[in-house]
């Protein structure tokens, strides 16, 4: 008898135990907001002073590499006591107070789920700068990533079904299916879909291994690569003319990870040789030493007068979906 109590004892525990975790495991709401969208909230008073043009300075700044001038981000901002019901379902958000404590961190899915929330505090405005510029670049980063997170999650509910990367390169890619294969040669395969105001455009191809083996010629050696490629694949709208890489302006290059591979991304423009066209493009180079070569994913977009920082993200969120399928020969 003493037996069968102590284990109905342990059960009624365990239920208990049960029950208050259960009570205690919030619900959260899914988070809301558009594409690269950031919602600030601070008084008015600091809005319209000295941390709002910090605030501005750093999350509004100029994309990379767009021929129009947009915004890292799209801010609103609000005042605290405004902050709750829906609007705290915000996908990302930037809370800036003065307080007793002086700190700068992000915190992850506290009203919302997923969403990111930089909380920035202060007992001076010059704390409230300082902290700004400190918790600044991985508040953008954790921003971008749950934003390339969403893209990604909205449109796998509808994939392309076409083998044509699989054939060719041995990879795949999340490809949404308003997407379709438009070229398809050896060593070379470009996707493209419409769009309102032009087109957005995905190619890959691969390299050799010991290609941008020198670093003092890296980024020489990628604009005479993209070169190359614009000049043998991606034609222009005239015999004679094709894509090349901007001549003004040097592309920006910066270590990266795609596919859990080692990458260097390159975020530049195009432009058509011999013909007044261009616009944005983002490459992964990518060291596949397990194929023994370099793979090259890159996105660009022709879209004249219409913004294109949302297009950008979406091209980015497509190929950091890259999974090595096959191991060529």
């Amino acid at each position: 008898m003493r037996k069968l109590g102590t284990l109905l004892l342990i059960a009624s525990l365990a239920c208990t135990s049960c029950k208050e975790n259960s009570e205690n495991k919030r619900y959260l709401p899914p988070s809301t907001g558009a594409v690269n969208s950031l919602m600030v909230v601070m008084d008015n008073n600091l809005w319209q002073g000295e941390v709002g043009d910090k605030v501005r300075a750093i999350f509004a700044d100029r994309v990379l590499a767009v021929p129009q001038s947009e915004a890292i981000f799209s801010l609103t901002q609000i005042p605290p006591q405004v902050f709750s019901g829906a609007v705290s379902n915000s996908r990302s958000v930037l809370y800036v107070q003065r307080d007793s404590l002086s700190i700068g961190h992000v915190k992850s899915n506290v009203y919302a789920i997923p969403q990111k929330v930089a909380v920035v505090k202060g007992r001076t405005t010059e704390e409230l700068l300082a902290n700004l510029d400190s918790v600044g670049p991985k508040a953008i980063a954790s921003f971008r990533n749950n934003e390339i997170s969403e893209a990604q999650r909205r449109f796998k509910r509808s994939l392309n079904s076409e083998t044509d990367l699989k054939d060719e390169l041995g990879i795949h890619l999340d490809i949404p299916s308003v997407y379709r294969v438009g070229k398809h040669e050896e060593n070379f395969v470009w996707i493209d879909r419409q769009i309102l105001k032009g087109n957005m455009n995905i190619i890959a191809y691969s390299m050799p291994w010991d290609s941008f083996s020198n670093d003092s010629t890296f980024v020489r050696d990628i604009v005479k690569m993209r070169d190359s490629i614009g000049k043998k694949y991606v034609p222009g709208p005239y015999d004679g003319t094709f894509m090349i890489t901007e001549r003004a302006f040097a592309p920006y290059v910066f270590p990266a990870e795609v596919g859990g591979l080692m990458a260097a991304e390159v975020r530049g423009i195009w432009e058509i040789n011999g013909y007044p066209m261009a616009g944005p493009f983002l490459s992964y180079i990518i060291s596949d030493k397990a194929n023994n070569r370099k793979l090259v994913l890159e996105g660009f977009i022709f879209a004249p007068s219409a913004n294109k920082r949302d297009d950008l993200l979406e091209l980015e969120a497509i190929m950091k979906t890259l999974k090595i399928e096959t191991t060529q020969s």
